[in-house]
């Protein structure tokens, strides 16, 4: 499975970091996942739609362990690098020029 990302860094003090869109061998995508800071650690969130009784409900998940697997990987994979980056350009911001 190939699976590419596009992710972008939230800003402010929310538990959502970053907003990312999975696509998925070039012919299907998943829009609006979320890498959420938890208890835990950073996890994904997958889109989902609230119900008449105030739950919320999945609008499109993985249906195997390891596609699961493959996609978290993915997406924070991507959180990854996207946080190292801004890391570089605000350390190149507050570093004096010579």
């Amino acid at each position: 499975m190939d699976i590419s990302v596009k992710l972008g860094l939230t800003k402010g003090d929310s538990n959502v970091k970053a907003l990312a869109t999975v696509t998925i061998d070039n012919q299907f995508a998943i829009h609006g996942l979320k890498v959420v800071e938890g208890k835990k650690g950073d996890f994904i969130a997958y889109p989902s739609q609230k119900k008449a009784d105030g739950s919320y409900a999945d609008v499109a998940h993985p249906v195997t362990a390891e596609a699961r697997q493959a996609i978290n990987d993915a997406v924070i994979a991507a959180y990854d690098k996207a946080r190292e980056k801004a890391a570089e350009v605000a350390k190149e911001d507050v570093e004096p020029e010579r």
